[in-house]
């Protein structure tokens, strides 16, 4: 009997059959992916929702083990939820003006239990009713809570608050990292009616554009899914509406270096986020890629989003696919980093060719427009005219010193050929 009971109610990581096509969009991050880089998958510091649910009561086992930093900055975190909580509603309260309690805030969105649910692709019936929504409510009140505090906060940097989330700078980037991974994820519409509820006349979408940085990166009317969907939103927003692949075409394409020498132009896009290639009279077009300690684990997050909700629009997957073919090695970054391409913010240029280079990895490619602009500069490439003209740039004209010798030489040429010819017609 109990073993029926355990089938009906599920167990931890079953899947959902069948999915909510409408509000599913909250996902475990398939293993092809996750074994390739598993942390860049796996908060560090803030556990959200249901899918990590069973990681705190794992860490509680281990309550009192302070080797055991990951999980003791777990159970941390989670005693700290309790201290926001308690905050928010003190919040709560002064704003509008009538005492509030944590009772007011789960009755906004017992009601949404169902859509809730329904939001992530492994089934939650495993935890009970008040256990699930006593879990998102400590989740959502949060976010809220810090994203309040670090987006309102009107002293200066360098003044200590008490509370270790802001005057810790590397606790605060953390939390921010912690807060746009899949797994991690809460419905941002729970989010949006907990802050209407005491700040109906203000904008949640705007503090969260401020806390992530992106206010003067995208509109204020763009809608989200949650914050790893925001991040992709804001990479994609603005790249013109393609149509889909006419036909299934692997992309084809040398790299960089080997172009470049076969007179393929590279120029930047000035646009910091869309991730558009286009290629026209030779000049391939790319936005520029800022690469820092944190860019590796958010295209990861945003990539496996793409894979398991829209994988026949996963715009970001298909550009870094693109940009695989063109980077081989340390040299292929030298030359997008020389062109403003790529800025590199880690250093070597071999890490950021490695890093390319296994991002792909364990991901399943539906077509793309960038098969077709391959082709193109493939075809360019190919073409001997094209390659004549870029030898005879690259040894005659490669600086302004040997092209001025060039352009000296030749004139050099034709006056003694003149004067040669000059002189044959005098004797004839």
């Amino acid at each position: 009997m109990d073993l029926d009971l355990d089938l009906d109610l599920g167990f931890p990581g079953k899947w959902r059959f069948p999915t909510s096509i409408n509000n599913c969009c909250i996902y475990r991050v398939p293993n092809s992916m996750r074994s390739i880089n598993p942390e860049a998958y796996t908060p560090q510091l803030v556990l959200l929702g249901p899918l990590n649910y069973t990681l705190i009561s794992q860490a509680s086992k281990s309550r009192g083990d302070i080797t055991n930093t990951k999980s003791t900055g777990y159970l941390n975190m989670q005693e700290y939820k309790k201290i926001y909580l308690k905050k928010f509603t003190e919040r709560a309260t002064i704003q509008l003006r009538q005492e509030t309690s944590i009772d007011d805030f789960r009755r906004k969105i017992e009601g949404d239990e169902k859509q809730i649910r329904e939001s992530y692709s492994e089934s939650t019936a495993w935890i009970n009713p008040k256990d699930f929504m006593d879990m998102i409510l400590n989740d959502c009140i949060f976010i809220l809570e810090h994203i309040l505090r670090v987006t309102l906060r009107s002293v200066g940097r360098e003044v200590k608050t008490g509370d270790p989330l802001l005057d810790v700078p590397c606790l605060e980037i953390r939390v921010k990292k912690d807060l746009i991974i899949l797994e991690n994820q809460l419905p941002y519409f729970v989010l949006e009616k907990l802050f209407k509820s005491i700040y109906p006349n203000r904008e949640l979408g705007r503090l969260v554009f401020y806390y992530f940085g992106l206010q003067n990166e995208i509109g204020n009317e763009t809608e989200f899914l949650h914050f790893t969907d925001l991040l992709r939103c804001v990479r994609v927003a603005k790249i013109p509406k393609l149509p889909p692949p006419t036909e299934f075409k692997y992309i084809n394409m040398y790299n960089a270096v080997k172009l470049h020498s076969g007179g393929v132009k590279f120029k930047v896009v000035e646009n910091k986020f869309p991730l558009y290639a286009r290629f026209e009279d030779g000049c391939l077009e790319l936005p520029c890629l800022e690469v820092d300690d944190g860019e590796e684990m958010t295209l990861r997050n945003i990539m496996a989003f793409e894979q398991c909700h829209v994988p026949y629009e996963a715009h970001v997957c298909n550009y870094i696919i693109f940009l695989d073919y063109l980077i081989d090695n340390e040299k292929d970054v030298e030359l997008l980093v020389e062109k403003e391409i790529i800025k590199n913010s880690i250093g070597q240029p071999s890490a950021i060719a490695e890093m390319v280079n296994k991002l792909c990895l364990g991901h399943c490619y539906c077509g793309s427009y960038c098969a077709d602009i391959a082709d193109k500069v493939t075809a360019y490439y190919n073409d001997p005219l094209n390659k004549k003209r870029a030898v005879l740039k690259s040894i005659y004209f490669s600086n302004v010193w040997i092209g001025t010798a060039t352009v000296a030489a030749m004139l050099l040429l034709l006056l003694t050929l003149t004067q040669t010819v000059t002189s044959i017609m005098q004797v004839t």
